[in-house]
């Protein structure tokens, strides 16, 4: 029994939202950063990144609290208000492919993550989630969703669909042309009907955001054991959350890119794959895989098609259905000797939006030596790995929709 509440969200005035909302922080270099706080004063970087105004890198609590103080002026100077009611809010995003993802904004339980309700598929940075933690218990926000994807359900798809006829509060687009549309669900029956259908939802999976919701866990666990007072409606038991169904999620492959095949020839690599996949030289054809356990590979200005002996590798759980582990099982590890896929400097990653032609170009350039293409993860993949217990290597998804900050946040 899923609990996911209706919030009063904190959001920009219509006429600003397209200038508040950001990606998240990490996703720009420094240039970038920079050159948006420039020129937009109403950017959400300037709350995130408090340092700008004094020229300063600034870190830790110190910066934590001077967030804390930006946020507060852009409430102060209204450009952040609050709704009156709880509400849902269906946040909708058409990419400049067409894609459209649609799914419902709203507060997530933290109880839920604790009692495995709202189940992970990636292992977290104990580190990661301690700072982070310590962030929110300072700024006193959320202004990121936590991406969760649910089974297809008639019902929501239903109010949604009869929603999105009306104008939407808001509708902007980003220099990347992806268009966001936000409406404001504040009617008692939509509220119930939504609240009722995730009640009967006996399991959700985080398809993005598993550090934010371990941290807002820990948060709510914190707060609890220090307030007395503690019901267990209180708003630090819940985290902002982005629930889309199913069929709506867009799951990428990471390719991996390695800087050198660990002192063999060409040859001798070869033949050591031999043992796991059937190899076909495809010379100058760009090939990409068309189906599970299918490897391209880019080596010495060639394509080569890896198909898996299965006869050689057995399946023992869903991890091991994976091909990013088969990947790393059977060449990675053994072959290359790459044993941390989180610290090795030999291997980097490549997101599938990139294509596999990026992995050719890499490799000619001489930055490295080979490059692996691999078919995306399914979402049926993830949740059988996630029901099993277990979490997937680094780098084995990459999952649409990407969010923007700013648009809605959630109080504490």
């Amino acid at each position: 029994m899923a609990k996911i509440h209706p919030f009063k969200a904190i959001r920009p005035t219509r006429d600003k939202v397209g200038l508040i909302a950001s990606r998240s922080y990490q996703s720009y270099t420094p240039f970038e950063r920079d050159s948006r706080m420039d020129y937009n004063p109403y950017s959400f970087l300037h709350i995130v990144n408090p340092g700008y105004k004094y020229q300063k890198e600034i870190s830790g609590e110190e910066r934590y609290k001077l967030v804390r103080n930006r946020y507060l002026e852009f409430k102060e100077d209204q450009i952040f208000i609050q709704d009156d009611v709880p509400s849902y809010y269906i946040y909708k995003i058409v990419n400049r492919e067409e894609e459209s993802f649609c799914g419902i904004i709203a507060a997530a339980s933290a109880e839920d993550y604790e009692n495995d309700i709202i189940k992970k598929h990636e292992d977290t940075i104990q580190y990661r989630e301690n700072t982070f933690k310590e962030y929110l218990k300072i700024v006193g926000f959320n202004a990121e969703p936590v991406l969760l994807t649910y089974p297809d359900n008639d019902t929501i798809t239903t109010i949604i669909s009869k929603t999105i006829e009306e104008r939407a509060e808001y509708e902007f687009t980003t220099t990347n042309r992806d268009t966001h549309y936000l409406w404001q669900i504040d009617d008692i029956e939509s509220i119930n009907s939504i609240q009722e259908v995730f009640t009967s939802i006996k399991t959700i999976y985080i398809a993005d955001g598993h550090h934010r919701s371990a941290s807002s866990y820990l948060l709510s666990k914190d707060l609890k054991e220090s307030n007395p007072k503690h019901q267990g409606n209180e708003s630090y038991n819940f985290f902002m959350s982005y629930l889309i169904p199913e069929s709506d999620l867009k799951i990428y492959e990471f390719n991996r890119l390695i800087k050198d095949l660990n002192g063999l020839t060409k040859e001798e690599f070869l033949i050591l794959l031999d043992e796991w996949f059937r190899i076909e030289n495809r010379g100058l054809e760009v090939y990409k895989p068309s189906k599970p356990h299918h490897f391209s590979m880019y080596l010495d200005g060639e394509f080569y098609s890896l198909y898996l002996r299965k006869t050689a590798y057995k399946f023992a759980d869903a991890l091991e259905e994976l091909d990013a582990q088969i990947l790393y099982k059977t060449v990675l590890k053994p072959i290359l000797n790459i044993e941390d896929l989180r610290t090795d400097t030999r291997i980097e990653y490549s997101h599938g939006k990139n294509d596999i032609v990026y992995v050719k170009s890499m490799v000619d350039k001489g930055d490295y030596k080979v490059g692996f293409g691999l078919f995306p993860a399914s979402v049926g993949q993830i949740k059988k790995i996630a029901d099993q217990g277990l979490t997937m290597p680094p780098k084995s998804t990459y999952i649409e929709p990407k969010l923007r900050s700013g648009i809605t946040i959630y109080e504490f």
